[in-house]
This record gives structure tokens, C-alpha cells and sequence, in this order.
């Protein structure tokens, strides 16, 4: 039996060159962030791996040389005990696709692949969940999306809505679960949900673990540290669970866009919907709004808060988000 111990990349230098080095000989990125990581080791040898980022598995790896002693079961084990004990009862894995039966056999359900990448998870509430209480919310006819993080809800994004809203039967604003901008979750809903509250075909949902977030484009939230390449991976398989998951439970035939001027990973992102959607929903990319000949963006308004200019903020944002935010003493 080959020993199993917890590995602290970040205090450990010569550990962590090691993992650096398994990781790449199995042909995965060493550039990952990972918040828990166990080892199995032959001697000095780390010859198994995985790690955890929240309740995420990702960087699971076997040594080709010891790919018959059962140590990838092992791993996962310890992995799934660490998740029991932070009382976490839905994750999910990042794998190669041919490893799809081995997690089966763990209880992990297939969500989407891509040629490189398959997304899977294990618990509730699941993706099954989620897309029953998006068929609950179908509209009739032909149906457009937007999806947004909106830290905070701009003029921009407000044009891009009210376009949105007069081409199309019905428009769904998925506005991005994930608690890692300046703005909570709860915040940035209420936002966009008194911004577009007068117009009468719209509905604001929230993407939960299935769009843009940690489990499915973690690079998008690192903008310009991101890198492009693992970006555009992340963004492939995000693009692909919309198109054959959520577009056919909607009828979605549209899905708006900004140009992006400003946001390599954004535009990454624009790059690989446009890829992978091949005109099926057609993706619409509408010029940025501009005023006083500069595009309007949510970091121009992050900056101008940090500059407390109260006369920018009123010309970038529209009033029910000026309003908003100075109500809860964000200005």
C-alpha cells in the first residue's frame, strides 16, 4: 500500500514542483488554483494525485507507470471524505472524457463534454434541478438570453437588454451566481431586476454552477491575469452546455452580446460562442454603448466609485441603479 498524504502547495516549493511535473507528464495545466490537494507517493515518488477548489475536483491524476494499482480510487476517496467533512453535498469533477465510466461508477452524472474536457457532478441540488425550474419558466416563440455578471448593471448593459427586448418574443437575463465580484450575488440581482422591471418580456435568472463560474469558466473572473489559452478551453465547454442543455429547454434562437473592447478573456469568450453555436442560436454582438466618445463599463464605474464622482456614476449608470446603490450606502 502506497502511502496518501496531504500536500500544501503553497508553503511547499519543492512539493509543489513535483505536482507541477505529474500534472504536465498527464498532459494537464500545472497553472491551476487548487484550495486542497492529497499525494500518493513510492518512496520520494509523488506517483498519484487530486485536488480540491470548493467543491470542485480537478487535477486527478496516475502515474502511467502505476495506472494497475487502483490509486485513482484511492485518491478520489480521500477527496470525497474532505468534502463530507466541509459538509459539501454537491460537487463536481473536471476529467478527460475517456475517464467517464470510472466516475460513473462513482455516482457522478455527465453534465456536457467538449473534445478535450467533461464536466460531471455528484449531489444536489443538480442540473436536472435546475433545468426543470428553467422549463417551468418558458415562454412561447422565439426566445433570446443575455448573460451577465454586472458588477454593477450599467447603461450598457440596459441597452443591450432594451435591444434585446424589441427583436425578440421574450428575453432571459441569467445573471451570474458566483460571489467573486465587488457586488454580491444578492446586489447585482436586485439590480438588474429593478433596471429592467418595465419591460414587460423579460426574466431575470440566476446561471447557479452552470454558467460562468468557478465550476465551469473559473479564468473569467481573473480578467487580465487570466490565461487566454486555458480561457478558451473553459469557455468552449461553457458555450456547449448552453447550446445543447439550455437552448433547447428555453427555444432560445438568440443570444445578445457586447463587442468587447477591453477584456481579452471576455473577447475569448465572444470567440468561443461563436464557434461553438455555428449560428445555432444566432450570437448577435452589439457595439458597447459610449458616452462622451468612451465605452461604458463596469470597471469605469468600480473606478469612478473609488473616486466617489458622483456626476460619472450618474452618466454611466441608470437611475435605478444610481438609486440602488445609494440606498445601501454604496456612494
Amino acid at each position: 500500500m502506497y502511502p496518501l498524504k496531504r500536500l500544501w502547495l503553497d508553503k511547499d516549493a519543492a512539493m509543489r514542483a513535483k505536482w507541477s511535473e505529474l500534472l504536465q507528464q498527464g498532459g494537464l495545466s500545472a497553472n491551476e488554483t487548487v484550495d486542497y490537494t492529497v499525494g500518493i507517493f513510492h518512496e520520494d515518488t509523488l506517483i498519484a494525485t487530486g485536488s480540491l477548489l470548493g467543491n470542485i475536483i480537478k487535477c486527478v491524476i496516475v502515474c502511467q507507470k502505476y495506472q494497475q494499482e487502483n490509486l485513482l480510487t484511492q485518491v478520489m476517496t480521500a477527496l470525497q471524505e474532505r468534502l463530507r467533512e466541509e459538509n459539501q453535498l454537491h460537487s463536481f469533477v473536471y476529467t478527460k472524457p475517456k475517464n467517464e465510466i470510472f466516475f460513473q461508477s462513482l455516482g457522478f452524472k455527465k453534465i456536457v463534454a467538449t473534445q478535450n474536457v467533461l464536466f460531471m457532478e455528484q449531489g444536489s441540488p443538480d442540473f436536472k434541478s435546475y433545468l426543470e425550474k428553467l422549463q417551468a419558466l418558458r415562454q412561447s416563440g422565439a426566445n433570446a438570453a443575455i448573460v451577465m455578471n454586472a458588477n454593477p448593471f450599467t447603461k450598457g448593459h440596459r441597452y443591450l437588454v432594451e435591444t434585446a427586448a424589441a427583436e425578440n418574443n421574450h428575453v432571459y437575463v441569467f445573471v451570474l451566481s458566483e460571489d467573486r465580484s465587488l457586488f454580491s450575488t444578492e446586489d447585482r440581482v436586485a439590480m438588474v431586476k429593478a433596471g429592467v422591471a418595465d419591460l414587460a418580456n423579460v426574466t431575470v435568472l440566476e446561471t447557479a454552477d452552470y454558467l460562468v463560474s468557478s465550476s465551469t469558466f473559473p479564468d473569467y473572473f481573473l480578467k487580465e491575469h487570466a490565461d487566454l489559452a486555458k480561457a478558451k478551453e473553459q469557455a468552449t465547454l461553457d458555450a456547449t452546455l448552453f447550446k445543447e442543455k439550455i437552448v433547447p429547454v428555453l427555444n432560445i434562437t438568440r443570444r445578445y452580446v457586447g463587442s468587447e473592447p477591453l477584456s481579452p478573456v471576455t473577447e475569448v469568450y465572444n470567440q468561443a460562442m461563436a464557434a461553438v453555436f455555428q449560428g445555432s442560436p444566432v450570437l448577435k454582438i452589439l457595439p458597447r454603448k459610449e458616452i462622451n466618445g468612451g465605452v461604458i463599463s463596469a470597471t469605469k464605474v468600480r473606478q469612478a466609485m473609488k473616486e466617489e464622482n458622483l456626476e460619472l456614476l450618474q452618466s454611466l449608470l441608470p437611475p435605478t441603479t444610481f438609486d440602488y446603490m445609494k440606498n445601501q450606502n454604496k456612494i
